[in-house]
């Protein structure tokens, strides 16, 4: 399968709490630089009457931004001196010291992570039975980087996608560490019957895939529910309206959480209740009658945390101990 490697985790925080998307460097011009930031001059400045004001290559800090990129930007250099210069007159000093430690975009797409895919299978609605004429197929996965780029200055994307066609893959680490947290998507895609590709390695990882299943189910899940039905509540006195389809998913979220607690198994379809689901989804029900349904649901989860016989923590040795049995698999003449 051939397709463009988009590098995830692409945005670097600058002064001010402003992020910066640095994919590729060169192309973040657009972006006003806030006051603060550290730059890099890639012009030699004098005076009129041929003074060094500032040498090419030096540390300056902006003080005052314009508008936008058009115009100058105020910069004081360490001597005091003040210069106004244009976007293009300067570098982010952050992004000229990474120079060189990321691996180039035309590199990483020759390498084709997407053949290092080890375990690909489909999540979403069609695997939660709740699909229509209109449901995109979601593919998911995890991919297996070579060990030559793993341990690389480069280091490997988190993730791998081809949005065209709805796919995402996790790097293995990063597809562990986020089933240890009860990430329900993650938890998801160990356990939809819809299975596409799985190697040996993958085989492995299914036959363990309860020691991720722990109390953290209750808080992962239960938090994300509470906090997107107040985005949804203030959307409805905002705008008058909430995505239905969201609601839905967030509701079904709440069964499948209150499932693996009570019998220790991440349930993905929907049979018994896909009517009611679906009514929310085609806003056949109410806000009310959803709100409703979504606080009973919280009491229910409640409940079924009190009793649940999931171990408090998830099995953190056996998922690590599995990461370096991966990662020595990746090991080969091939690599």
């Amino acid at each position: 399968m051939k397709s463009a490697v988009k590098i995830t985790k692409i945005t670097k925080q600058l002064s001010h709490g402003v992020s910066l998307l640095v994919l590729p460097i060169q192309n973040t011009f657009n972006l006003v630089l806030p006051v603060g930031t550290q730059v890099v001059s890639r012009v030699e400045v004098k005076s009129t009457t041929g003074e060094l004001l500032c040498l090419q290559g030096s540390v300056g800090k902006i003080i005052e931004s314009p508008t936008d990129n058009s115009y100058t930007y105020q910069i004081q250099f360490p001597d005091g001196v003040i210069l106004r210069l244009k976007r293009h007159e300067f570098r982010i000093r952050k992004h000229l010291q990474r120079e060189g430690l990321e691996l180039p975009q035309g590199q990483l797409e020759e390498l084709n992570l997407f053949d290092r895919v080890i375990y690909r299978c489909i999540v979403g609605s069609r695997a939660f039975g709740l699909d229509d004429t209109d449901s995109d197929t979601d593919r998911r996965g995890i991919y297996l980087p070579p060990g030559e780029l793993h341990w690389s200055l480069y280091g490997v994307p988190e993730q791998i996608e081809n949005k065209p066609a709805q796919e995402c893959y996790w790097e293995l680490q990063k597809f562990l560490i986020l089933a240890l947290k009860a990430n329900p998507n993650v938890l998801e895609c160990l356990y939809t019957p819809l299975i596409e590709t799985a190697t040996p390695l993958a085989e492995e990882l299914l036959e363990i895939r309860e020691i991720f299943l722990s109390q953290l189910v209750y808080q992962t899940y239960n938090g994300y529910v509470i906090s997107q039905f107040k985005k949804m509540e203030q959307d409805l006195r905002t705008i008058g309206t909430v995505r239905s389809k969201h609601a839905m998913h967030l509701i079904r979220l709440l069964l499948s959480g209150i499932a693996i607690l009570q019998q220790g198994f991440v349930p993905i379809r929907v049979e018994d209740e896909r009517d009611r689901l679906l009514a929310i989804k085609y806003e056949q029900m109410s806000w009310d009658e959803v709100n409703h349904w979504r606080l009973n649901l919280h009491q229910e989860f409640d409940q079924a945390f009190a009793k649940t016989h999931l171990p408090e923590r998830p099995d953190y040795t056996r998922a690590n101990n599995f990461l370096i049995h991966a990662r020595r698999s990746a090991i080969s003449t091939h690599d």
